[in-house]
């Protein structure tokens, strides 16, 4: 066998200071699935209150409503199981329609002319006061702002006292300036009760969309109103073609939480009219309550309730569609 010479190195040896020709093990790219998934997981335990509220305050008592409307119930001892029973009353219940019909009022009320208003409102402080009084921009603001501010129930006192028949500040000052005639029972005629309600709500939410619309206004760009002054567009053309364009986003939010704003109305119409006189005043919700606690016929109050939701759930699937489809 062949003898390996004196200072020759074994398989594997290197000469001690002799370069290593190593390479540096391969570098794994970053998961970034796997963080983005560990970072989700952090957010969880914040979503456990909302989502343990949301559940007890809205889903279950929806779940037990739903399966009471099928029941025929007083609100005592065992519920008797009536099926559609109680939807088929509605169809032919004229009350029932005769509240809806007044809810399309209060919409009108609510959404229609509170976001129309609060527009102009809005584009006129912008453009006109906040440029030379900004101070009286913001009292007004705050101003138009503060029946939002104010409970419901405190709103509708006020409102019942000025309305009053005998004692009310509307007949006493239409009777100061020499309109006796027009002294009115506002609340209690069927046919100025729900004019007198319309125009209470019309008080209180418009301040509202002006706030609203005033925020949107801070992101438009001046250049575009300055561009169409020059090619000798009206305020109300600069409104309609520039502004309305530019907070298209939120007139639709506007819309959507004034017209369910409006659904829901109860609050307003117990301390102002009770649904009265004649039913002239009712809505949906009122009427839901009135057989809730008032005729304690709970199943069909509960079904009254169920349709309301239902449609409240429909129009806010019809309005956000409609905002994706202009977005895009």
């Amino acid at each position: 066998m062949a003898q390996r010479p004196e200072g020759a190195l074994r398989d594997g040896e290197r000469l001690e200071g002799a370069p290593q020709d190593t390479q540096p093990p391969p570098v794994r790219p970053p998961r970034r699935v796997g963080r983005a998934a560990e970072r989700s997981r952090g957010y969880l335990p914040y979503l456990v209150p909302g989502v343990v509220l949301f559940v007890a305050v809205i889903a279950v008592p929806l779940v037990m409503n739903v399966g009471i409307s099928f029941t025929k119930w007083q609100g005592v001892g065992e519920p008797d199981w009536v099926g559609w029973r109680q939807y088929q009353k509605l169809l032919t219940d004229e009350t029932f329609w005769l509240s809806f019909r007044n809810n399309l009022a209060l919409i009108v009320a609510m959404a229609i002319i509170p976001t129309f208003l609060g527009l102009l409102l809005a584009t006129a402080l912008f453009d006109v006061v906040s440029k030379r009084h900004p101070r009286t921009t913001t009292t007004l603001r705050a101003a138009f702002y503060l029946p939002q501010v104010l409970p419901a129930v405190v709103a509708g006192v006020v409102w019942g006292w000025i309305l009053h028949p005998e004692y009310g500040a509307m007949n006493a000052l239409l009777r100061l300036v020499g309109l006796d005639s027009w002294a009115h029972d506002w609340l209690g005629d069927e046919k100025t009760a729900l004019l007198s309600v319309m125009g209470v709500l019309v008080w209180i939410q418009i301040g509202y969309p002006l706030v609203i619309f005033m925020a949107g206004l801070q992101r438009v760009d001046p250049q575009l109103y300055e561009a169409a002054a020059l090619d000798g567009a009206s305020w109300w053309r600069r409104l309609w073609s520039v502004t309305v364009p530019q907070i298209r986003q939120e007139i639709f939010v506007v819309l959507l939480t004034c017209t369910i704003a409006a659904l829901k109305s109860f609050d307003k119409i117990f301390v102002l009219t009770k649904g009265g006189p004649g039913g002239s005043t009712l809505t949906p919700a009122y009427f839901s309550w009135q057989n809730f606690f008032d005729k304690f016929n709970v199943g069909y109050g509960a079904a009254i309730a169920t349709v309301l939701a239902a449609i409240i759930v429909g129009l806010s699937f019809l309005f956000l569609r409609a905002q994706n489809r202009e977005e895009s």
